[in-house]
């Protein structure tokens, strides 16, 4: 018997041996074209105001909007998405801020896109919440609850009017029944056949948005569980992934990412679509805490968790690092 039978034939170690090894045979890449920056922009402000709970990251004033945005193109990142926050005594019952052509994510889109054109995908949140005095993403009724029906009126007026502003894509994210084929209709009754609706289609009532709460100001009162998913829940979000394709969606995203990664990756399996995942806010400042604890090496982890999203399904990750790590990408750093 040869004395070195009970070594194993098989030793997948070999494919590990060098970096240059590593490299050739990884089954997923990242790379600059699948990030999405999200931007806030704040009305009625002259410097950039920092978010406490998300470390590095700002609520632009219209110039320094447009900077970030050559930046992110310059980088490589494929699209940025816009969230507006209206001053204060702007805000009431009915979010009228957010369908103003003139309010302050409309003005953005309009700098956006005279900045850089088609050459970046232009997309803009298509939500109540900032707008609105009581934070929901809808209007409400008598009795205090988001009205769905009445809320969708209000997504065909968002829709049109952030349209006429020259956006590429509208992210509804509201989770009302029905709004995207309720959006789509708006976009073609004013001839905006060409924009597209990236469908936030399985947004989970989720305690990672707490920092998000910051970068937009939000006036919340409550809870949003009557409208977003129940983390316990995966059967629920393929249905509503049937319901947005059927209505007319162009792509479908799930939000949050690293908690859903099995929903990303049972939603990427079902369609033919273009899938996007949203590292959220939360997501972002564990990270940004950790590293600065010197708990975990920052840089790595950040890629870590990108990848972990991109191998789950997601061709577009929106997460708040898309213009470093497009540049470190570029740069040949991993």
């Amino acid at each position: 018997m040869n004395s070195y039978g009970s070594f194993p034939g098989a030793r997948p170690r070999r494919l590990r041996t060098t970096p240059a090894m590593r490299r050739m045979v990884a089954e997923t890449r990242l790379h600059p074209a699948d990030l999405i920056l999200p931007a806030f922009v704040r009305e009625g402000i002259t410097e950039p105001v920092p978010i406490q709970a998300m470390p590095g990251v700002v609520q632009h004033t219209r110039d320094t909007l447009r900077k970030a945005a050559v930046e992110a193109l310059e980088a490589g990142v494929s699209g940025i998405m816009l969230f507006g926050v209206p001053e204060d005594a702007k805000k009431d019952a009915a979010g009228t801020a957010g369908t103003d052509p003139d309010g302050i994510l409309q003005v953005a889109v309009r700098d956006v896109k005279a900045e850089v054109g088609d050459e970046l995908v232009i997309m803009s949140d298509l939500c109540l919440d900032e707008f609105t005095d009581h934070g929901h993403c809808g209007v409400l009724d008598a009795d205090g609850r988001v009205d769905n029906d009445a809320t969708l009126e209000r997504y065909a007026e968002m829709a049109q009017v952030q349209a006429d502003a020259g956006v590429h894509v509208v992210g509804p994210s509201g989770m009302m029944d029905g709004q995207v084929g309720v959006i789509r209709d708006a976009l073609d009754t004013i001839g905006k056949e060409d924009v597209s609706i990236l469908a936030y289609t399985a947004k989970y009532s989720s305690a990672f948005y707490g920092p998000f709460r910051e970068a937009v100001g939000s006036s919340l009162k409550g809870d949003r569980k009557t409208y977003q998913q129940d983390p316990a829940n995966l059967r629920e979000s393929m249905r509503e992934l049937a319901l947005d394709l059927e209505e007319g969606a162009d792509m479908v995203m799930v939000k949050p990412a690293g908690p859903y990664l099995d929903v990303l990756a049972k939603v990427a399996e079902a369609v033919d679509v273009p899938v996007a995942a949203y590292q959220i806010s939360g997501e972002y400042a564990m990270v940004e805490a950790a590293a600065e604890k010197g708990w975990i090496d920052r840089d790595k982890a950040i890629l870590e968790t990108l990848t972990g999203i991109r191998r789950a399904g997601a061709q577009m990750i929106l997460t708040y690092w898309a213009t470093e790590v497009a540049r470190n990408l570029s740069a040949g750093r991993r």
